[in-house]
């Protein structure tokens, strides 16, 4: 072994040191969470057993138990199990607990029974951060992703799924039949064994037949026509990517366009993102305390309602609109080719001419004004325009909100760009975070809290990185 850095032997006597607080450095980020933490109200913030009872066996104060979350997160250990283990053999954790090894299921216990209390942990980092002035004057950015669920995809059930295994099994009953009367036909000395394990399948398939159209009945009376047989808080989901729909929830983020810090974030089972938009900016307004930003967000959250909603807040919306036009798909003019004439209330189609107002009526909720020109039957170009008799407009009686927000994104070049830069990002580093399986509770308000704790991680990390953990630390205590 020569030539070569030699460890110590492991028969020769160590001193450790005396002090515990000899193990971590003056700038390590444990002492971070242990800052933050004893300077929390557990007790304001709804924490259990804050104070401890008279009587029964002592329990361990929910700031222990809240320090050995937060460095777990902080370092990619969620499991109950693992944070044990950790316990008992890291040093950076026995020194943040001195020396407390809470058993595994003592610590799953205070996740689960303080939901709500560890998600006010987290919006108070937020205000923290807001104190030390560390969220831009600028924008806002939100979007959506989907986090795996614990639920196998085979263990979610919709009318589609349930009817296609159905036909499955009975094609199975069939051939098993068949198979049946070939043993007949045909016996041999190993014929009793064949039918009793054909007989076996049958019966089982026709057990799970039954299950299946059991099942059937109670998808007539949930809303959304789905089942989670694991987690039953959860959805299946499309993403964008062909065949890689998952059964999870959608995690909503607000984060600042300066910093990139999730200033605000919420965990649904809506696949969709149409219905997020005004309540991601009323949650983001409230944690940055700022009335006026820029909302950008992707043409998924592109709905009338919920951009004339964040606009009533005194809030600027940012949100390109969908490119889905059926004409322009058929190569005819699309809607875009039409230019409102304010003053008049009149539309100037590409031919040049007019198309007036002839009634109003509500549409899927929406008040619709709808507009046509005479001159559509004589028009030379009308097989460019419409295949009906007159090329219908509609438009939306708060329409002017839209145009307004249109005019914006055709002025401001880098939204987009701005969007995709601040909002991705935490996304990505998150998933990575979380690994393969990216939840590990069960349940809507289980999962929240589990959310919580990984944005309060994400949260932590980046503030370190810009203020290093000693000036981070003299703000808390300041």
């Amino acid at each position: 072994m020569k030539r070569f850095v030699l460890g110590e032997s492991r028969d020769q006597a160590t001193l450790f040191p005396e002090s515990l607080d000899d193990y971590v450095g003056e700038d390590n980020p444990v002492r971070v969470v242990d800052v933050f933490v004893d300077e929390l109200d557990l007790a304001s913030l709804g924490f259990e057993r804050v104070n401890p009872a008279s009587t029964g066996r002592p329990a361990y104060h929910p700031a222990t138990l809240l320090k050995i979350y937060v460095y777990g997160y902080l370092n990619r250990v969620q499991s109950s199990r693992r944070l044990e283990r950790e316990s008992q053999r890291n040093l950076e954790l026995i020194w943040l607990t001195g020396r407390l090894s809470p058993d595994f299921k003592t610590i799953a216990d205070f996740r689960k029974d303080n939901g709500p209390a560890i998600q006010q942990v987290c919006s108070q980092f937020v205000l923290l951060c807001r104190r030390l002035d560390l969220l831009s004057q600028g924008a806002i950015a939100i979007d959506g992703s989907k986090f795996k669920a614990v639920n196998n995809r085979d263990k979610n059930l919709t009318d589609n799924k349930l009817k296609s295994r159905i036909e499955h099994l009975e094609k199975s009953v069939a051939r098993y039949l068949e198979d049946l009367d070939r043993v007949d036909k045909e016996p041999d000395e190993h014929a009793p064994e064949k039918v009793k394990n054909l007989k076996h399948k049958i019966a089982t398939i026709r057990k799970h037949m039954k299950k299946l159209v059991k099942t059937g009945e109670q998808l007539k009376e949930v809303p959304e026509r789905q089942i989670s047989e694991t987690d039953p808080d959860a959805r299946s989901m499309a993403s964008q990517g062909r065949g890689t729909g998952m059964v999870g929830y959608n995690v909503q983020t607000a984060v600042d366009s300066e910093n990139h810090l999730i200033v605000a974030h919420q965990v649904t089972n809506e696949a969709s993102d149409r219905r997020q938009l005004a309540k991601m900016a009323q949650r983001a307004r409230e944690a940055t305390g700022r009335e006026h930003f820029d909302v950008l967000a992707d043409r998924g959250y592109y709905t009338s309602e919920e951009i004339r909603a964040c606009e009533q807040q005194g809030l600027v919306p940012m949100v390109p609109k969908p490119l889905t036009s059926n004409s322009r798909a058929a190569g005819r003019f699309d809607r875009r080719d039409f230019e409102y004439i304010a003053k008049d209330n009149e539309y100037e189609c590409p031919a040049g001419k007019r198309a007036i107002h002839r009634f109003s009526r509500i549409e899927a909720g929406l008040f619709m004004h709808v507009y046509w020109s005479s001159a559509c039957t004589k028009c030379d170009i009308r097989e460019r325009c419409t295949t009906a008799t007159y090329r219908r407009i509609k438009r939306w009686e708060h329409a002017d909100v839209l145009d307004r927000m249109q005019e914006r994104l055709s002025r401001s070049t880098d939204a987009s760009r701005l969007r995709r830069q601040t909002v991705e990002h935490p996304y990505a580093t998150l998933k990575m975070w979380m690994g393969s399986a990216h939840f590990l509770m069960k349940r809507l308000p289980n999962v929240s809290t589990e959310m919580s704790l990984h944005v309060l991680a994400y949260n932590l990390t980046r503030v370190m990185n810009i203020l290093g953990t000693k000036r981070l630390i003299q703000a808390i205590q300041a």
